[in-house]
């Protein structure tokens, strides 16, 4: 399966676009929003589990990073609640579960060799940092090489510069309205934009968004 896998094209998806599908596991669906590769992938994508499930036992062959966008997620190292930013790099393995239910968002196969940062952080209980400009605050979540992923929250107005994105940008929105001159982006839309591209963003009304930069693949 091949979804969105031109890196080089700008991809929008929001809430209204969602396509849910079914899972080899019960209770558990997926919303793909790029993909190369079969049940193995890499591959970007919101899961659902249902209350009461789970999923087989598995080994990270490319690692693992999830956002815990609702419910609580849950696997033999720990309980992670909406708000969990974990990374589970190459050779981990887990076999995961929800007693309450779970949405999260999660990337696969994406794990450079040497990244091997093993950890999990509870953005909830974390405290933000200034951002460059008013109104703009930041939660740096994890860095290697040129690879960058941070929460930035937005307060209402807020303004940023114009910029480029060296090696791309991916973002989803998971609160509030996210806006560029390419249009409006409310809670629950995943943006990629290819590397060297450029926009103006803002938030009229304010957000919270999950931000990851420096990481797609650039043309020879």
């Amino acid at each position: 399966m091949r979804l969105n896998a031109d890196f080089d094209e700008r991809v929008v998806i929001r809430p209204e676009d969602y396509n849910w599908v079914e899972s080899p596991a019960s209770g558990v669906k997926r919303m793909m929003l790029d993909r190369i590769g079969e049940e193995v992938a890499r591959a970007t994508t919101i899961v659902e589990f249902a209350p009461g499930s789970e999923f087989d036992a598995h080994t990270h062959g490319g690692g693992e990073e999830y956002f815990v966008l609702d419910g609580v997620f849950s696997d033999e190292s720990g309980d992670f609640p909406a708000g969990s930013y974990v990374r589970n790099p190459i050779g981990t393995s887990h076999k995961p579960h929800t007693k309450e239910g779970a949405r999260i968002l999660v990337k696969l196969h994406q794990f450079d060799e040497a990244d091997a940062a093993h950890f999990s952080v509870d953005t909830k209980a974390a405290e933000f940092l200034s951002g460059s400009v008013p109104g703009l605050s930041v939660l740096p979540l994890h860095s290697h090489e040129s690879e960058s992923v941070a929460l930035v929250r937005w307060a209402p107005g807020t303004k940023f510069a114009a910029h480029r994105h060296w090696g791309g940008e991916e973002i989803f929105v998971l609160e509030g309205t996210f806006q560029d001159e390419h249009g409006d982006y409310p809670a629950g839309t995943w943006i990629r934009s290819p590397h060297l591209s450029q926009h103006n963003p803002w938030s009229d009304e304010g957000c919270l968004i999950l931000v990851k930069t420096g990481h797609l693949p650039i043309a020879a």
